[in-house]
């Protein structure tokens, strides 16, 4: 009997979260935040947020940055807002950044980094995030679904014919 080779690990996955209507006195960093939560790259809770300053980083430049720069930039945007120097390390700016990059918000062009196409945030959603992970997603879900179903019906089917 062939065994068939089941993996539980996700090929994408993504973590939605309704918040309040975004209000005009949201500062910078507390509305990249609240997206951050919205879309999963942080969870409620958080103390270790250095991807919100990384993609306030990238927002705020005109030029793709490569990862020394966003190093820099990091560096003073923290200071300037009297935030602990923690997460700063390259090797976590890297990870953050793929993190960043598999939700298509940014784009690795050479060796530097950029918001995605330098498009708006809303679009980068609705054409990106929106199509390509939550729709695909959706479907997969009611593929399962559909076989759920299809489960059930052939049960009810062997247990009628049975009596």
């Amino acid at each position: 009997m062939n065994k068939i080779n089941v993996r539980d690990k996700p090929i994408k996955e993504i973590t939605l979260r309704r918040y309040e209507k975004p209000h005009s006195d949201l500062n910078e960093r507390t509305l990249v935040r609240k997206f951050c939560l919205s879309i999963g790259l942080l969870n409620p809770g958080d103390k270790r947020d250095v991807i919100v300053d990384i993609l306030r980083v990238l927002m705020n430049s005109k030029e793709p940055l490569s990862v020394t720069e966003i190093k820099e930039k990091l560096i003073e945007l923290r200071k300037s807002e009297n935030l602990e120097l923690k997460g700063i390390a390259e090797s976590n700016i890297r990870r953050q950044l793929r993190r960043l990059k598999e939700l298509y918000l940014i784009d690795k062009i050479g060796g530097a980094y950029m918001i995605s196409e330098n498009d708006s945030f809303e679009n980068i959603f609705e054409d990106k995030i929106k199509k390509f992970v939550i729709e695909h997603i959706i479907e997969r879900v009611k593929d399962y679904a559909k076989a759920l179903d299809a489960l059930v019906e052939a049960k009810k089917y062997k247990e009628m014919n049975e009596n």
